[in-house]
């Protein structure tokens, strides 16, 4: 796919507020065409600059982004916590901090 075609993700990722968080199988969830969580990794690799790409963990509440070769260990954890979103024993406390659209309602 090329990154234009992402855009969907992208816009999808934009509506996530300061604070909140979701993980990337939710986000494939809520885009009108079929796309794996993986998928949408792929798509926040290649994301622009506007998009809050920091605010998109795995499922477990964990940075994926430390496990990417040459990426900096911590960044995205503390992009997170300068928002206001808490850890407990190194995850995401997604009981305070999972994002749904519907919360917006």
């Amino acid at each position: 796919m090329t990154a234009g075609s992402w855009d969907e993700v992208w816009e999808v990722v934009r509506e996530i507020p300061a604070g909140k968080v979701m993980n990337y199988g939710g986000v494939a969830r809520l885009l009108s065409r079929p796309l794996s969580a993986r998928a949408v990794g792929w798509a926040m690799a290649e994301c622009p600059s506007d998009v809050p790409w920091h605010r998109v963990v795995n499922v477990k509440g964990v940075c994926s982004t430390d496990a990417v070769d040459g990426a900096e260990i911590g960044r995205q954890r503390r992009r997170l916590e300068a928002e206001g979103v808490t850890f407990v024993n190194g995850h995401v406390d997604m009981r305070r901090h999972l994002w749904s659209p519907e919360d917006d309602v």
